[in-house]
């Protein structure tokens, strides 16, 4: 599957749009990383029990945007964007959405 932020991709012409593509995931982290966590705030530095809770929610929110697009036939998916939202506290959604397409030329 062909990903890109992009509305085109140069030498391949869409032969066919399907629609919009998403995927979402909300997840969490324990208590006690929240805590750790928060003590790292006092003092400064990269919070990483957040960076990992990140990139697992974004990992997955993309997969399920690339099922989306398997499904009705896609072979790409382009304009692909990205927004977070806290949930609640230690609780994060990543939202990702793109267009759904048929490019010619792609194995």
């Amino acid at each position: 599957m062909f990903i890109s932020n992009l509305e085109f991709m140069t030498g391949k012409n869409v032969t066919k749009h399907l629609g919009l593509v998403q995927g979402s995931s909300v997840r969490a982290k324990h208590a006690g990383r929240d805590i750790m966590a928060g003590i790292k705030n006092l003092f400064g530095g990269e919070l990483t029990a957040y960076t990992e809770l990140l990139t697992e929610s974004r990992e997955e929110a993309t997969e399920r945007m690339i099922e989306q697009a398997k499904a009705v036939g896609a072979n790409a998916i382009l304009n692909v964007r990205f927004s977070t939202s806290s949930i609640t506290a230690g609780a994060a959604e990543i939202y990702v959405y793109g267009t759904a397409v048929i490019l010619d030329g792609l194995d």
